[in-house]
């Protein structure tokens, strides 16, 4: 009788992984996306929880799974992805490979400093995590609390505890002078982001504040409320804030 070989005893003996899924990506976060409407989990990658708020003692918390799924959406939103499915995972997603134009999706976030290699799925990406801290690109700029030790802090419902100054990586530590490259993070750790992303407290009304505005000097940003900074106008009205009218 004929028997179906499971796929992930297939990609252990070599035999080839499924085609597909294809087409048009929605970002849902920094390591999912909608591709061609199949739920995509891109394999060996891990990105910060959109939830996520990062810190050190050094620097000031801020929203990075915000910033990270922004920065993701900027690369790949709306572009056409062909991937190869490698497995499902617990929550029915297609776990999978993907690229666009040739460039394979989960190596370019990793590289970006955007997502940290998956080690415990795989090395595919630990020589392109270990080029993002040695130059301090992305999240590896600060320190960051890795997105299984956040999730596991959830679950425990604890906060997430500010984590040591180092690289982020789950097994990369890099002692770093001045970082080579501009560094792409918000508010305090990127000069160049100084919009304020201010919540209403009285009608819950997102609203931003660019420098010369009345109430700008006076606009406090609480993270853990959900407020934030934002590089351009154009970024803070994507996610759903409006201009200050003063």
């Amino acid at each position: 009788m004929l028997r179906l070989v499971p796929l992930t005893f297939a990609l252990l003996l070599g035999l080839p992984a499924t085609a597909g899924p294809d087409g048009t990506i929605l970002v849902v976060d920094g390591d999912t996306f909608e591709v061609g409407g199949t739920t995509v989990r891109l394999h060996g990658i891990d990105a910060p929880e959109t939830d996520q708020i990062c810190s050190d003692a050094q620097r000031p918390a801020w929203a990075c799974g915000e910033w990270v799924r922004a920065q993701t959406r900027a690369l790949f939103e709306g572009q056409r992805a062909t991937c190869t499915a490698m497995d499902t995972d617990r929550y029915g997603r297609t776990v999978a490979k993907c690229a666009v134009r040739g460039q394979d999706v989960g190596e370019r976030l990793v590289g970006e400093g955007l997502a940290f290699a998956y080690r415990q799925y795989g090395m595919d990406y630990d020589l392109a995590e270990k080029g993002a801290a040695v130059n301090a690109r992305g999240l590896h700029a600060t320190g960051v609390m890795s997105p299984a030790a956040f999730r596991a802090a959830q679950r425990a419902k604890a906060r997430p505890v500010i984590v040591r100054n180092d690289t982020g990586a789950k097994t990369v530590t890099v002692n770093r002078g001045t970082p080579q490259k501009r560094s792409l993070l918000p508010n305090a750790l990127n000069s160049a982001c100084k919009i304020k992303g201010n919540i209403s407290i009285s009608s819950g009304e997102r609203i931003y504040h660019v420098p010369g505005q009345s109430y700008y000097a006076e606009t406090r940003i609480s993270v853990d409320k959900g407020e934030r900074w934002f590089c351009s106008e154009a970024e803070a009205r994507a996610a759903g804030w409006r201009k200050a009218r003063n």
